[in-house]
């Protein structure tokens, strides 16, 4: 059955005008932005249809093109909405983080990152940088690969720190496996960070762990 023809306030665009997108279940969400079914398969079965192909909506998002436009149902026209819509969606962060001091605005900078960091496939190292009023300035991604104590070079940050006349910044890294429990190698290259950043007046406040769920703060863990 098609779902037009269900009744109204079964249709997941319906209820999302009524009830908001926060009751819809990632089937019926995912329904919306494909418009359409099947020959036989309504919006919603074909959504989860995919999300079992996919394993989550996570994944799904994260899909790069080969793989989502394989798929029955979509293709790179979808893909292209899709990375449009991602894309709005860091810069609207990106100028909410902009709005207020990083600190008073701690699950907007969290939201920011995660939504810069979670859909890499491997790991990247990126810093947030802030003025002496931290403002941020600019976020730059630094660093890919394994990021550990070796691979991700102070000299390098202390370059980027003076290139935008940065007062302090917050580090952050994503971790692809989910988990984000620093490792002994996050710790480490934390605080060698802090010190070398120390002897140029730059303040390290603190350091996202990016994965599944809310971003991990070492600072609120007292790793700082």
């Amino acid at each position: 059955m098609s779902i037009r023809d269900w009744p109204a306030a079964e249709r997941p665009r319906e209820r999302l005008l009524e009830h908001g997108a926060a009751s819809l279940s990632d089937a019926e969400l995912l329904a919306i932005f494909l418009r359409t079914g099947l020959p036989g398969l309504s919006a919603v079965d074909l959504a989860r249809n995919l999300l079992t192909q996919f394993g989550s909506l996570r994944l799904l998002l994260e899909a790069d093109q080969d793989a989502f436009s394989k798929q029955l149902g979509l293709g790179p026209a979808k893909f292209a909405q899709l990375q449009a819509a991602q894309e709005m969606n860091r810069r609207h962060l990106a100028e909410k983080s902009r709005q207020k001091p990083a600190l008073e605005n701690p699950q907007v900078v969290r939201d920011y990152l995660k939504a810069m960091l979670r859909h890499e496939p491997h790991e990247v190292f990126g810093c947030l940088f802030l003025d002496s009023k931290h403002q941020v300035l600019t976020f730059e991604t630094l660093f890919r690969g394994s990021i550990d104590n070796t691979s991700v070079h102070p000299r390098e940050v202390v370059k980027r720190c003076l290139a935008n006349n940065a007062a302090a910044l917050i580090l952050c890294h994503n971790h692809p496996s989910g988990n984000t429990d620093p490792s002994q190698a996050d710790r480490l290259l934390t605080k060698r960070l802090q010190k070398t950043l120390e002897m140029i007046d730059v303040r390290v406040l603190d350091h996202f762990i990016i994965g599944d769920g809310e971003p991990l703060s070492m600072a609120e863990c007292g790793w700082m």
